[in-house]
């Protein structure tokens, strides 16, 4: 079952699902909020990355996995109950909407699919839009363990050394140039660079699961020993998407990523392709 939706399908089924707006703009700017105050897919709800998605930021990272009890509250707020089928999109190339959509199936919640093309796909297929808030009526769902797992650093370094560690940063960040966010360049030893961004078309869609397959075995990581990290656990959301979509073992995410690897100043750095 794809973890996809397509703008007809969800067009057809507006009334049947929680639809979830999460276009993020950037750390601590209001951007998504007020891209949803001007415009929406009728019916959604906004909510925040860095408040219902991330924990504050810290040695954990720059957007740590919330807390548990607080991530349900966020979600039953946002109206998600425990047989609703949850829609996430973002104008970001699915890459906010992927994280909350590992973040339900991670605490237990399968029924959640991707809007895929996100709002621009809506918009360019001429379907309404509204704006102002909505907010629908309060869900019922309840944080359990799901099928989709976090790893932290001392995980993701064994899996650099007798698995595959997928690194989903742009290459030159990988390769440590240009790094304009994180105090220190570079990327885990072992790790592959796997461009999150090069896992979807210019359109805005993921590419075809037959190509995302091929992208995978490229880099060996079509087994079930593969993990992955971005910078803060953002971007490797994507990749964990593209995997299902794929019709592969799902990584296990590095939450801390990046951002929490270089807080321990004895954990190694490499650098270079």
């Amino acid at each position: 079952m794809t973890p996809l939706i397509t703008v007809q399908e969800l067009s057809a089924s507006l009334n049947e699902v929680v639809l979830l707006d999460v276009r993020f703009g950037g750390p601590g700017t209001g951007e998504g909020r007020d891209a949803y105050l001007a415009g929406h897919i009728p019916g959604a709800t906004f909510v925040d990355l860095e408040t219902a998605f991330a924990a504050s930021e810290g040695p954990g990272g720059r957007h740590p996995l919330p807390d548990t009890a607080a991530f349900q509250e966020a979600m039953r707020v946002a109206g998600v109950g425990a047989e609703t089928l949850v829609v996430l999109y973002d104008d970001w190339k699915s890459i906010a909407a992927a994280r909350g959509w590992w973040l339900l199936r991670h605490h237990g919640h399968h029924d959640v699919r991707v809007l895929d093309g996100g709002w621009g796909a809506w918009l360019a297929a001429g379907l309404p839009a509204e704006k102002g808030t909505h907010q629908g009526t309060r869900g019922d769902f309840t944080a359990t363990a799901g099928d989709l797992r976090a790893i932290d650093a001392d995980d993701a370094a064994a899996l650099a050394l007798d698995g595959v560690l997928l690194d989903a940063r742009p290459a030159d960040r990988f390769r440590g140039e240009g790094e304009t966010i994180d105090p220190k360049a570079g990327h885990i030893p072992g790790a592959k660079s796997f461009p999150a961004l090069s896992l979807v078309a210019d359109d805005g869609r993921l590419l075809p699961s037959a190509e995302l397959r091929a992208r995978f075995e490229e880099l060996e990581a079509s087994g079930e020993r593969v993990g992955v990290y971005c910078g803060s656990g953002i971007q490797a959301a994507l990749a964990t998407l593209a995997a299902e979509v794929a019709g592969l073992p799902v990584p296990a995410l590095y939450a801390g990523s990046w951002s929490n690897w270089i807080t321990d100043p004895s954990r190694p750095v490499e650098t270079g392709a």
